[in-house]
């Protein structure tokens, strides 16, 4: 017997699919396919989340182009370009130190596309019924066990 995944709600061997109180044997599975379900809190809050980072990761650029078009055209009225190519100094030094602190937000923005903000469902036709074996939000989670399905029922296929 091959196991294919695993974790605490679903299990796909060679064997059998385990998935939420659901067993089905993998011989006995004569199609599977995704569908995107209905959404839910849990989806609208993660793509509201990701909006307001965005939103939140693009106020300094913005701020700063505006400060930076400001201050070249005063300098260019007062004929003072050492203070402007000064404070434009201190600022690109500032912006490079505080560079690192983008870390956590950035990781957070990615993760939100890993989590994605659809839900999907697993289907499969067993025994002449449509049954949903599966039904999640975690885009991550929900590739690896529809790709575990897969490959455990083309390896018990009799031509695979």
């Amino acid at each position: 017997m091959t196991l294919y995944y695993r974790d605490d709600t679903v299990r796909v061997t060679s064997e059998v699919i385990h998935a939420n109180g659901h067993s089905v044997p993998v011989a006995k599975v004569a199609y599977v396919w995704h569908a995107r379900g209905p959404g839910s809190a849990r989806t609208r809050g993660r793509l509201a989340g990701r909006g307001v980072l965005i939103f939140l990761l693009s106020i300094p650029p913005l701020v700063a182009m505006v400060c930076v078009l400001s201050l070249a055209y005063s300098a260019q009225d007062r004929g003072q370009w050492k203070i402007a190519a000064l404070v434009l100094a201190v600022c690109a030094v500032g912006a490079l130190a505080l560079y690192p602190f983008l870390e956590l937000p950035l990781y957070w923005l990615d993760r939100s596309y890993e989590r994605g903000t659809r839900v999907q469902e697993l289907w499969v036709q067993y025994q002449g019924q449509e049954v949903m074996l599966l039904r999640s939000s975690d885009a991550l989670r929900f590739g690896q066990i529809y790709r575990a399905v897969q490959r455990a029922i083309e390896q018990h296929s009799p031509e695979g």
